[in-house]
C-alpha cells in the first residue's frame, strides 16, 4: 500500500522541544524523513522563534514555510497538582495553541495533520478498558477536566474539518507517557518522572523514607515516548479514516481518533516499588492519603490501532531502566527539565 506521507514531505513538528516532539523528530530522522537530498524537510521552530498561542505569528510562519504535513505535539501539560493550581492556564493555552495550528493548517492546504490528545479525555468512571466510543458519555475526572476539555475540543475540531471540508486531520490519544526529555519538576511532573526524582534524591541523601501522593491503589498504563513516536509515523503513513477499509464511529462518521497505549496496567504502589528497586532504595514508602488519587483506573483499549498493524515494543521494566539512564545523563549534562 502506498504510504500517505513520504520523505519528500515538509513536516512541521509543533512542540518539537518537548519530550514527545523531540522523540518524534528523532524517529522521523531514523525513518528517512527530512532528507534534503530528496527534497524533504523537518521544521522544529523553538518557542522563541514561533509563539504558537499567537494567531498572527502562526499564520505568518505557515505562509513562509508551507509545510505539507503537521504534527501537533505542543501544549501545556502537567500532573494533578499543576492542573488543580492552574486550571485557566491549562484550558486557555491549549485551546489557543491547537486552534491556531489546526485552523491555519487547513486554510494553508496542509495535506495531512496529526493531533495528539490524552487519555484523560475519557469519563472518570468509564468501563475499562477504555474504548474510543466512550468519549463524552459521562463526566470527567475533576482534577484534570480543564486540560481534558481542551483536548476534546482539539479532537472534535479535527473531526469537524474532515466532515465539513474534507481536511485530512487524524488524532491519536496516548496513554501516560514517559521517557527521555521528561519534566521532573515536582509541582508539574506526572507520576513516573516524579517518582524517579524522589527516589533518586532519597538515595543520594540516604533518606529512610519517601512520601508519595494518595493511596498507591490506582492503576495506570504507561507507554514509552519512543513507542508513541513510532505509532505517530505509522498512522501518518498508513491510516486513512475515510477509506472503506476502516470502520465508522457510532454516528456513521469516519473515526476521529485512535487510542495508543501498551494495553497493560500497573498500580502506582507497584510502580513506586519498581523505581525504588532500580535506585537501590531500601527505606520505606509512605502514602499520603490526604492527597488525591485521581482516576481509579485508566487502561486504554488499543484493539483498533492493533488492527491496522501497530503494536508497542518497549516493556515497562526496560522502559524504566532506559528512562532512568536518560535522567542521569540529562542531569550530568545539565539538560534536565527540573
Amino acid at each position: 500500500m502506498k504510504k500517505l506521507i513520504t520523505p519528500e514531505d515538509h513536516i512541521f513538528i509543533a512542540g518539537a522541544s518537548g519530550m514527545v516532539g523531540s522523540s518524534i523528530f528523532r524517529t522521523l530522522k531514523q525513518s528517512g524523513y527530512g532528507n534534503k537530498d530528496k527534497g524533504g524537510a523537518i521544521y522544529t521552530p523553538s518557542r522563541k522563534d514561533l509563539d504558537l498561542s499567537d494567531h498572527s505569528s502562526v499564520l505568518n510562519w505557515f505562509q513562509e514555510f508551507n509545510p505539507t504535513v503537521v504534527i501537533v505535539a505542543a501544549g501545556k501539560v502537567g500532573g494533578i497538582s499543576a492542573n488543580a493550581t492552574y486550571p485557566a492556564d491549562f484550558i486557555l493555552e491549549n485551546l489557543k495553541i491547537q486552534t491556531n495550528i489546526v485552523e491555519i493548517a487547513w486554510k494553508n492546504k496542509v495535506r495531512r495533520l496529526l493531533f495528539l490528545g490524552s487519555s484523560c479525555i475519557y469519563p472518570k468512571n468509564a468501563k475499562q478498558p477504555l474504548k474510543e466510543e466512550y468519549l463524552l458519555n459521562n463526566s470527567l475526572e475533576p482534577t484534570n477536566e480543564w486540560y481534558a476539555i481542551a483536548k476534546i475540543s482539539g479532537i472534535k475540531l479535527c473531526q469537524a474539518l474532515r466532515i465539513q471540508h474534507g481536511f485530512d486531520a487524524i488524532s491519536l490519544m496516548p496513554t501516560n507517557l514517559y521517557g527521555q526529555g521528561d519534566n521532573y519538576k515536582i509541582s508539574e511532573s506526572h507520576v513516573l518522572p516524579a517518582l524517579i526524582r524522589k527516589f533518586d534524591e532519597a538515595t543520594k541523601n540516604n533518606l529512610d523514607s519517601v512520601k508519595c501522593w494518595g493511596t498507591g491503589k490506582p492503576k495506570r498504563e504507561f507507554l514509552h515516548v519512543d513507542d508513541l513516536a513510532k505509532a505517530c509515523i505509522y498512522v501518518l503513513e498508513n491510516w486513512d479514516p475515510s477509506s472503506d477499509k476502516f470502520q465508522l464511529d457510532q454516528n456513521n462518521y469516519p473515526l476521529a481518533f485512535l487510542n495508543v497505549g501498551s494495553g497493560e496496567e500497573v498500580s502506582i504502589k507497584k510502580l513506586a516499588e519498581l523505581i525504588a528497586n532500580e535506585f537501590g532504595f531500601k527505606g520505606s514508602i509512605i502514602w499520603d492519603t490526604t492527597k488525591p488519587d485521581g482516576t481509579p483506573r485508566k487502561l486504554l483499549n488499543v484493539e483498533k490501532l492493533k488492527k491496522i498493524g501497530w503494536e508497542p515494543t518497549i516493556s515497562l521494566n526496560f522502559g524504566i531502566k532506559k528512562t532512568i539512564n536518560s535522567y542521569k545523563s540529562e542531569l550530568i549534562n545539565k539538560t534536565l527539565r527540573y
